[in-house]
Order: structure tokens, then sequence, then C-alpha cells
């Protein structure tokens, strides 16, 4: 039955990441009438977030179930067995685990499969088209602004793929008071990326500078923001974390490493600096004064090619000096900031189109644009990565069990920040 004539409408979230989780779970939120808390889940896998990192996006009491891709489609097909099936999934995943998940749903010929929506946890600078046409298929792909809306369209119409999927939205976890200075206080703060810069050099070179704004401020407090401490991972591999090249220095009282839910560190900041982090865009939307630095070039790579036109372009040396960008009104209209009062708004498109969706007798059949004859030489592999076999047995997990499982997981955490990146440098001499 349509699940417009439910009850409730059963909502379920997949993720990858801390960050995505809580992406996907506060869409979940903001796209459907669900009263209820989204069900769960993330998938077990170099990135999965501990339970801190989990609890710090302040998203959700009920911790999300950790699972494998397999385990994850099971769960979909005996919910729909027992009465009780998720009538919207939100794939909170990077592009290649959307598409063999959506090839896993398609596979499972649901009675009545959910309406599927996916979408990018912040700013899109790298690998447009290709994540793009790996999320095709998807019944919504979300776009977070006007910008995103009009790329991710003329990507689809340019392979003759449909584009009907694409709904412009906005970041689901913009919010907070706007930035009020108090008497007294003057905080800035810097938001950290896991592989942004990536090398050694670059992420020194940042650590210096900030380290010397704070001596040439004494009065400033100067916070480095982390999202992830040693021995976790996020969606991306931190090779060179802040924490240990900071050892390395003597930074003054006013600088301190911060943690924590970033829209709480941002009701005390009072200039926001980074290189290309969409902790920007939260930022604008408080109307934060907010710097991205070009120290470091302006460059793909860097993702800070993305604030181009935006006024928000600026070095060390203008910041040392006292200068503070002045946002492009227009530009920040055209990122969904909506820092202008209108993003109560900014979702009512993607929840009529999902409730759209939910009315209709039956949803269409899967159709992504990846298929084995669209690209034969490169989906084979993608869904091979994802070991997705809902038909073999699941396995019962005995209590030794488990604690090896999290043992091996720990070790494989280890050797993929600690060991890897040493062999990779020794490779290198």
């Amino acid at each position: 039955m349509p699940a417009s004539t439910r009850e409730a409408v059963r909502v379920a979230v997949l993720a990858d990441s801390d960050t995505r989780w809580k992406w996907g779970a506060l869409t979940a939120r903001r796209i459907t009438t669900a009263t209820a808390e989204p069900t769960g889940f993330v998938l077990r896998g170099r990135a999965t977030p501990t339970a801190r990192q989990l609890a710090e996006t302040g998203v959700s009491q009920d911790a999300p179930r950790e699972v494998t891709g397999a385990e994850f489609l099971r769960a979909v097909r005996d919910a729909e067995a027992r009465g009780e099936g998720f009538d919207v999934l939100v794939l909170s995943l990077v592009g290649g685990t959307v598409r063999a998940v959506l090839q896993g749903l398609a596979d499972l010929s649901l009675e009545r499969r959910p309406v599927i929506v996916t979408g990018y946890v912040g700013v899109v600078y790298e690998k447009l088209t290709d994540g793009l046409l790996l999320r095709h298929g998807a019944d919504v792909v979300l776009a977070n602004s006007r910008h995103d809306a009009e790329r991710f369209r003329a990507v689809y119409e340019g392979v003759g793929a449909g584009a009907d999927s694409v709904v412009e939205a906005a970041l689901p976890f913009l919010g907070g008071a706007p930035h009020a200075p108090e008497a007294g206080r003057d905080a800035l703060v810097f938001a950290a990326q896991p592989s942004v810069p990536v090398t050694k050099a670059e992420r020194t070179y940042v650590l210096r500078r900030l380290i010397a704004h704070a001596r040439l401020h004494p009065g400033r407090e100067v916070l480095l923001k982390l999202r992830s401490k040693p021995g976790e991972h996020t969606t991306h591999l931190e090779e060179f974390p802040f924490q240990k090249l900071v050892r390395e220095l003597d930074p003054p009282d006013n600088f301190r490493l911060v943690y924590g839910h970033m829209g709480e560190v941002l009701d005390r900041t009072d200039l926001l600096v980074t290189v290309s982090s969409t902790a920007a865009l939260e930022a604008l939307h408080r109307r934060i004064p907010t710097a991205i630095l070009t120290d470091l070039g302006v460059r793909e790579a860097l993702g800070n090619h993305h604030f181009v036109g935006s006024g928000l372009l600026t070095s060390f040396d203008r910041l040392d000096k006292g200068d503070v960008p002045i946002p492009d009104e227009t530009w920040l209209a055209r990122q969904g900031v909506a820092s202008d009062g209108s993003y109560g708004k900014a979702f009512d498109a993607a929840r009529d189109r999902v409730a759209e969706l939910l009315a209709l007798p039956a949803l269409p059949p899967i159709t992504p644009y990846y298929t084995a004859e669209t690209a034969p030489g490169y989906l084979p592999g993608i869904l091979a990565r994802h070991r997705l076999d809902v038909t073999a047995p699941e396995p019962r997990e005995s209590g030794l069990r488990r604690v090896v499982r999290e043992a091996a997981r720990g070790a494989y955490r280890h050797g993929v920040q600690r060991v890897a990146p040493v062999i990779r440098r020794l490779g290198e001499l």
C-alpha cells in the first residue's frame, strides 16, 4: 500500500562516517513527515565512527547499528517481511557505495521498495561527474544549493540520463543563533580538515601561522577545531594529524585545540578561518565573519576554488593585520547559505517530492545510469568491492568473536593511520 495511507512514515539512514551520519539523520527529518526517529545504520569499514564521534554529531540519542552492506539489505528485507518495511531510505554514502546498495535493493525484489534519497554532505569540489553518475538511480538526489542543482542537472542531461531526481535543498545542519559579538570576547576558530591540506609541510605551515597569529594577538583566543582524536577516522584519511604536529611546536597559552559539536564551537566564534571546510557555510549562515585561506594557492586539490567570487579569499598576512573579508551577497544566495531568513523553506521542494513518491501506487524500477551495458569495464569492479550477497547465511556472533572483531578493527585502523604512512615515507627515501 502507498506509504501515504499509513499512520506513520518509516525512515532508515545508512551512513559510512560520522559526518555522513549527521547529514543523513538531519536530512531524514527535514524531508519527511516521520514523527519517529529514523532507524540508523553505519557501515562497518575504514571510516566507521566511534561512539564518541557519533555522540558528538549531536543528531540522535540512539546510536545507529553497525552493519555490513549485506546486513543492511537483510534488515530492509526482513523489515518488509514483518510488515514494517521502510518507506524512505536515506543513503548517506560515497558514490560507489550508493551504486552498490542501489543494485542490492533492486535485487531484493521487494513487493514495495522504499523511496531512495541520496546527496552530498558538503561542498562538491571534486569527482563531480563520476560521483553523480554513481548516485544516479536514486529517486531523489539532493543538491545543497541552487548552484549545485544546476551543475547536477547539467551532468545528467549531458550524458542522456534523466535529471528529474535532482531536487534543490540546502545543507541540513545549518542553524544556530546569528553572530552576536560579546564585550571582552575575541575568538578566532580554524576549522581543520582531515585531508586538506594533505602534505606534512603544508599542514605544518598552517599550524605555524596560527601559532604566530596567536602570539601577535595575545588578547585573542586562537582555537584549532579538530574533528577526530588520534586513532579515529572521519570521511577522509588524516595522515598527519594536527595533534601530533603541534607537539613539535611551542604554542602560547591563547592557542588551544578544541573538539565537540561544530555548532557549539560557532556559538563562541568571532572569526572562522579555514581552507575549504563546510564549516565556512555554517558560519556564513549565522553571519559569523569568515575567511578562506589562499596561502597555499587557490587550487582544485584544496577545494578553496569553490569560494571564487565569494569575497572571502584572503591570507594570513591580511588576517594578521586585522583585515576581515566581506562576503558577496549574490554568491551566498546561490550557495544555499540562506542567511536572509529563507532557510525555513529550503526543504519544501524535497519534502513535496518525497510525499509525491510515497503516494504512488507503486514506485518505478531502479534504473541507474551505470549498468552492464553503459559501463561494462567499470561497474563490475565497483559491485565486487561491496560484498552484498544477502543470500549467504548470516553468521552468529559470539561474545568472543565480537571482542576479536573489535580488536581486529582497532588493529586495522592503526595500520591505516600509523603504519601505512610510515611505509610510504620510507618508500620515498
